[in-house]
């Protein structure tokens, strides 16, 4: 059984952090329109990812003798928060700072922490994840793609699917089959630092509903890897992803996929003559909804900050806080169209129809509702 998520208090050292980052943002995203706001943690700008760097605030839980901050999970907790509660555009380095550095750090060699561990924390290199595949989607064990030994290193060959910002990024951390048949599960898995400059790698842009393209198809023919791609040890990649998956499925953009939208709406019901009852009744259900997500994402922060590795924990935080992304623009939407000749402003429209578009993908990045729920009940010991 689960043990349960006990409350989490912010320790002042890592509150203190919110004065400094409120100030930089303000400047940093001055003029900026709200409906791209919402993108947030989708939003990607490499020259706002190394700005931000340079305050210190990338790599954040990394040691310092690697140019990381050296500080806890909760540091990084506030950071998240204000970066996503004001649509700062992460995307450039969210998946490095988030999860790709920690695995270096806690899988990787010495020579790969001394090497890609202090260009992380500079955003100097991107790096995306190759889990799914076409033949098994969130099914990670499932998957086909396969590396080889060679006489120098390893030849990959496969396909990734939904690979966020993979035409951007310089490097992917893959999950890929070293030994066995799809057959065999979780055995034979490993995960591999991919350079997604090197022959033989195709990568192809899946546009959505909104006219963004951060999704993409990743193809591998016969690529040549070096023997040092490896990460870990070989055939423990299971172990390695689903600790890599506590760090993805944990985090407050799990729960501030629409905060954008909502804070937007809420500064139009205060510059009302008086909102209707309706209007206040639904803002109140919305922050009783969000205020014990919040709780849990923070308690799930106290795991990490311990050393502890909560991944049934993160898969129930991240479906209820999916549910509720994306019952927020679908509420929104039944509020401001409730009333015919109302006049919304045109942005808070804006927003709302980029985030009506954009969040049934909410449940499909970090592992699908069903498979989550699958994670979850095996938790419970319900299967």
């Amino acid at each position: 059984m689960l043990a349960p998520l006990e409350l989490s208090r912010i320790h002042d050292d890592a509150e203190a952090m919110r004065p400094a980052l409120r100030a930089f943002l303000d400047q940093a995203l001055a003029g900026r329109l709200t409906d791209r706001l919402a993108r947030s943690w989708m939003g990607f700008d490499a020259d706002f990812s190394r700005a931000l760097a340079r305050q210190g605030w990338v790599g954040l839980t990394l040691p310092a003798q690697y140019g990381g901050g050296g500080k806890d999970a909760f540091h990084r907790f506030v950071l998240a928060e204000e970066l996503l509660a004001r649509g700062a555009p992460v995307s450039a380095h969210w998946i490095a700072d988030r999860q790709s550095g920690p695995l270096i750090l806690k899988y990787g060699s010495d020579a790969q922490r001394a090497f890609f561990l202090p260009k992380i924390c500079a955003s100097e290199v991107f790096f995306c994840i190759g889990m799914s595949e076409p033949q098994s989607g969130s099914d990670l064990a499932g998957l086909r793609t396969r590396a080889v030994r060679s006489a120098d290193g390893w030849r990959l060959s496969g396909q990734k699917i939904w690979t966020t910002n993979a035409h951007r990024a310089h490097y992917m951390i893959a999950l890929v089959r070293t030994s066995g048949t799809p057959e065999d599960r979780h055995k034979g898995l490993s995960q591999m630092i991919v350079d997604l400059s090197l022959p033989g790698i195709t990568v192809r842009t899946i546009g959505d509903l909104t006219g963004d393209a951060h999704f993409n198809e990743v193809f591998f023919d016969d690529v040549a890897l070096p023997a040092d791609a490896l990460v870990g040890e070989e055939g423990a990649g299971w172990a390695q992803v689903t600790a890599e998956l506590a760090f993805e499925r944990s985090g407050p953009e799990r729960i501030y996929g629409s905060i954008v939208l909502f804070d937007a709406w809420v500064e139009y019901l205060r510059a009302l003559p008086r909102a209707s009852d309706a209007e206040l009744m639904l803002a109140g259900r919305l922050l009783a909804h969000l205020a014990p997500l919040r709780e849990m994402s923070l308690a799930l922060s106290a795991r990490l900050a311990a050393g502890a590795s909560p991944v049934i924990e993160a898969a129930l935080v991240k479906d209820l806080g999916t549910e509720f992304e994306q019952a927020l623009p679908n509420r929104l939407a039944d509020a401001l169209y409730a009333e015919p000749d109302a006049a919304p402003p045109e942005m808070l429209l804006r927003t709302l129809h980029y985030v009506l578009q954009i969040c049934p993908t909410f449940s499909l990045r970090g592992g699908t509702r069903e498979i989550l729920r699958g994670v979850i009940a095996r938790g419970l010991g319900l299967r």
